[in-house]
């Protein structure tokens, strides 16, 4: 089992950056495919990147492709989503997921393929 949780989120205005870590607990955090999610008020939680074990394949959500990077240090037990050129239609709970992954370069990109998820972060873009 593990334990997410994300930290880094806040009020930034348009056109500015955030870094949202999520740190992992447990000692097996290079066997989880990671991915961010994302929940507006009165929307559905949406995906927005996913990243495979070892951080070699990732994956993005067209309204986010270009701007926003996950990455991941297996070494720190932390995946990182850095969001640049923010817009007022980023302002979400971002969320991190873990799914339990037995190999390969693969990622995921479906909320109810992960097996555990931290407890989100707020990101507020101002206009």
């Amino acid at each position: 089992q593990v334990q997410l949780v994300e930290s880094g989120g806040g009020l930034v205005q348009a056109g500015g950056s955030l870094r949202l870590p999520c740190a992992a607990s447990g000692r097996t955090f290079s066997s989880y495919a990671m991915g961010w999610f994302r929940q507006a008020p009165g929307k559905e939680r949406e995906f927005v990147a996913a990243i495979s074990l070892s951080g070699g394949s990732t994956y993005y959500a067209d309204s986010v492709k270009g701007r926003f990077t996950i990455s991941r240090d297996n070494a720190k037990n932390t995946v990182y989503l850095l969001m640049n050129s923010l817009k007022p239609e980023d302002t979400a709970v971002y969320y991190c997921a873990a799914k339990v992954t037995p190999g390969g370069s693969y990622f995921y990109t479906t909320a109810p393929e992960y097996d555990y998820w931290g407890q989100g972060t707020q990101v507020t873009v101002s206009s």
